[in-house]
């Protein structure tokens, strides 16, 4: 299996779990980008806690689910938004107005459309759950 897009394949990762009716799933690789985007699920209430395991290699992560999540995906190709344009690119991804989260990475860190639009931040799309 090659691995090109991490985020995508630990999105995957999580859709076939939750589709599985699964309680947890392990994310492999770990990595920094993975592990922030899933700090906002986890703080939207998509997911329940997730731990680093280090194995050695490139480490997994453990994902509890709650099955509270329809559809994620990561954005591919990953393309840049301005503050101005998160309600059309909402429209392109999520099913109804204030259903779901888009997942921004900014300046500031890794965020949900939501507070990167009370902060006036635009960034790049990376994944959509809702």
């Amino acid at each position: 299996m090659t691995m090109n897009d991490v985020l995508s394949n630990a999105l995957a990762v999580i859709m076939n779990g939750e589709e599985g009716g699964k309680n947890e799933c392990l994310v492999i690789p770990a990595s920094k980008l993975v592990a922030n985007v899933l700090r906002v699920l986890l703080k939207a209430g998509y997911i329940g806690n997730f731990e680093y395991i280090d194995d050695g290699r490139q480490g997994k992560l453990k994902v509890q689910l709650l099955g509270r999540i329809n559809k994620i995906g990561a954005i591919k190709p990953r393309r840049p938004v301005k503050v101005k344009d998160y309600e059309a690119v909402e429209k392109e991804y999520l099913p109804s107005f204030n259903v779901g989260l888009l997942i921004v990475s900014t300046s500031q860190g890794i965020m949900s459309h939501v507070e990167a639009k009370q902060r006036g931040l635009g960034g790049i799309l990376l994944a959509y759950v809702y």
